[in-house]
């Protein structure tokens, strides 16, 4: 019983881009070992950082032939789910994608899964897609007790709001499980910790492109919206980093007056983008401009993602040492939504 306690849990990294997953498990105490992304830019990225990852389609990919794992880790496309788009949900390709999930959990059945996803995933056509999903996920590999939580990146020592979803689902579970709590910090996150001493000049808006900025924010002002540009305060968070130019204008920073911009205002850096998602200053980023900001926009949040591998493994450890394990399915207490 020692031995199994002691052992090191395996997970493999499906839908991996960047590694955002992978990073936080791997602090938490968990061995990757199989990886999987068709993007190839992202590839790059994960393979200046962490060696080899399978780059095939993974509806090619037999999962008789990856190794033996624990647990199943997937941040399977989020796009067609996301509350900008077309919102195509499981009629979108990407969406189908889903059911690679399900086919390695019917064919491997590992003790556990975590899947990241947008937050609209829980609303898209009135819960139904949902309902679906979790449905299929509760049937898969012989079955699992599936349960799932929004949490906001903020919450886990980032100053970024960024709510996404997390899906859990074990098997043989002795008790219902529960998602990690706010991270014990000294003090909340403030914008100003990550931002860099010394911005290129390429950084900062034209002063023409800028000055339209402010007339499409006045025009949607008038019109009784919040949509357009935001400078955001130091001393406070960041909106939610997305992979569009969108979202880079609602995450302006207002610093030193340059040539080109004589308020000073610019977008956040690369590097920055990958500090607001938990990414350490020695993460390698070998791409363009374009794809980095795309890869940190569609990451998992590092710190977020350590604290659900931390809470898993106490929960595989303790499950290791119950002497009864409960037939599926778990009678959940009731408790207040979590996405309300």
């Amino acid at each position: 019983m020692k031995s199994s306690l002691r052992k090191k849990f395996k997970a493999i990294d499906l839908f991996a881009g960047i590694g955002g997953m992978r990073l936080g498990f791997e602090k938490a105490g968990f061995e990757i070992v199989y990886s999987n992304d068709i993007d190839r830019y992202a590839c790059q990225t994960y393979r200046a950082n962490f060696g080899e990852i399978d780059e095939k389609d993974i509806r090619s990919v037999d999962p008789l032939s990856v190794p033996d794992f624990d647990v199943l880790l997937a941040g399977f496309p989020c796009q067609p789910f996301s509350l900008i788009g077309k919102r195509d949900g499981l009629d979108d390709p990407r969406g189908q994608l889903f059911n690679e999930v399900v086919k390695f959990l019917n064919v491997r059945k590992p003790r556990a899964f975590v899947l990241e996803n947008v937050k609209n995933l829980i609303r898209h056509n009135k819960g139904e897609t949902y309902k679906f999903i979790k449905s299929a996920l509760e049937k898969a590999g012989g079955g699992y007790y599936v349960t799932e939580q929004i949490l906001d990146s903020k919450d886990f020592g980032v100053p970024q709001h960024r709510e996404r979803i997390y899906i859990v689902g074990v098997k043989y579970p002795h008790k219902p499980f529960q998602f990690p709590r706010k991270s014990p910090v000294d003090r909340e996150p403030r914008l100003k910790d990550i931002l860099e001493k010394k911005v290129p000049e390429k950084y900062y808006l034209s002063q023409k492109y800028y000055e339209g900025l402010l007339a499409h924010k006045e025009r949607h002002a008038t019109k009784g919206s919040g949509f357009g540009c935001e400078i955001l305060n130091p001393k406070g968070i960041s909106n939610t980093i997305v992979s569009g130019n969108m979202g880079r204008e609602r995450n302006l920073i207002q610093d030193k007056p340059v040539s080109i911009n004589k308020w000073g205002v610019r977008k956040l850096t690369e590097r920055e983008c990958a500090r607001l998602q938990g990414f350490p200053d020695n993460f390698k980023i070998p791409v363009s401009q374009t794809q980095a900001y795309k890869q940190f926009g569609n990451a998992v949040s590092v710190p977020v993602a350590r604290g659900m591998a931390k809470t898993l493994k106490r929960y595989l450890r303790r499950q290791d040492s119950s002497k009864s394990k409960v037939d599926l399915p778990i009678v959940v207490p009731k408790r207040a939504s979590s996405y309300a």
